[in-house]
């Protein structure tokens, strides 16, 4: 019941669910990703469309979690290179929660459809705990790079030295 709602309601969800994401981000920029649509002028904002779009079938279509971070892996490597806290970097995924409530306040309030939203809010948090994994993941990775880059200018001073 809740979901076929859900899917009726889908383009409007996920249109929040983007605006949501857009808002983290510094006003200036967030104006720049929700204005330009062209994939090549702004990569972020169609990246975030692509994963949010994709993301929300696989939630309510109840796919597992190898899926699901699958598909936030690109938004969560970029979101590791911005000037993001760990929560602010995966928080989003949370966001879509209280869109949920907000938009299906009524319908929730059926027993049926409570048990529904509480599967697909678990769901949600499964996906928010992957995308940590991910984040810190990606995050290792920038600093082993820095490490090795550090590393590789050392050596060439002491190559230069000798």
């Amino acid at each position: 019941m809740l979901k076929e709602s859900l899917k009726n309601k889908r383009s409007l969800i996920v249109k929040e669910w983007i605006q949501s994401i857009i808002e983290t981000y510094p006003v200036v920029t967030s104006k720049f990703l929700g204005r330009q649509k062209n994939r090549f002028a702004n990569p972020v904002g169609f990246t975030i469309a692509q994963c949010v779009e994709k993301l929300f079938d696989q939630i309510i279509d109840d796919k597992n979690i190898e899926e699901i971070k699958t598909t936030l892996l690109d938004l969560i490597k970029i979101r590791a290179v911005q000037n993001f806290t760990p929560a602010e970097a995966v928080g989003f995924v949370f966001s879509l929660k209280l869109i949920l409530r907000s938009m299906f306040e009524k319908e929730i309030s059926n027993k049926n459809s409570f048990k529904e939203l509480l599967n697909i809010e678990s769901k949600i948090d499964c996906a928010a705990i992957g995308a940590f994994d991910l984040y810190m993941e990606a995050k290792e990775k920038i600093f082993q790079i820095k490490v090795n880059e550090i590393k590789s200018k050392s050596l060439k001073a002491i190559d230069k030295r000798t």
